[in-house]
């Protein structure tokens, strides 16, 4: 039953809707690398992650980097914390992780029950370059690596990995050497 309360707040909601879409609409996600100021000081060369903005920085000296639109994890399948770049591969092989294999195995039948390995390549999900994420001296599975599926950046699309345009991960691959500490709040 409807109650003169209920009416007007949903007639309130109702009208509010449309001036919530637009100021969501103005702040629109921009993926193109771009030279920024950050609130905070970190050291040059470190690379900040806040995946609920898509965003990856890395610091070119204080208060100051490149942003990078990226992908991020779906629900679920986000990783959090501080790791070391300590692998870096161009045009890098690929293979599903059991973990994959088994939640989407119609996906990933070509590499059930074999030890099948994606050669690095245009088709290759992994994109042009990765960066392998450690933490104490193992790999975390985790990469910051290209991809084919571009329309993905700025989405929760990744198995756990941050996807970036092939492009940008070229520039980012450049800069960064082993070692480069990375963040992700």
């Amino acid at each position: 039953m409807f109650s003169r309360r209920s009416f007007l707040t949903g007639s309130a909601a109702a009208l509010a809707a449309p001036t919530l879409a637009r100021a969501k609409a103005a702040e629109t996600f921009d993926p193109t690398p771009q030279y920024i100021r950050v609130k905070r000081d970190f050291l040059p060369g470190q690379i900040l992650i806040t995946p609920a903005d898509f965003y990856l920085y890395l610091v070119t000296e204080p208060r100051k980097a490149i942003r990078y639109g990226i992908s991020v994890g779906r629900a679920g399948l986000q990783f959090t914390g501080q790791a070391v770049v300590q692998v870096k591969k161009e045009w890098p092989t690929w293979r599903p992780t059991p973990e994959m294999i088994q939640r989407d195995p119609r996906t990933y039948a070509k590499f059930v029950n074999s030890d099948y390995v994606q050669p690095g390549g245009p088709g290759n999900p992994l994109g042009a370059r990765a960066l392998y994420l450690f933490q104490d001296g193992r790999d975390t599975g985790v990469r910051i690596h290209g991809t084919i599926a571009p329309e993905s950046i700025g989405t929760a699309a990744s198995s756990g990995c941050f996807r970036m345009i092939n492009e940008h991960v070229m520039d980012l691959y450049n800069r960064v050497p082993l070692g480069t500490v990375v963040t992700v709040f």
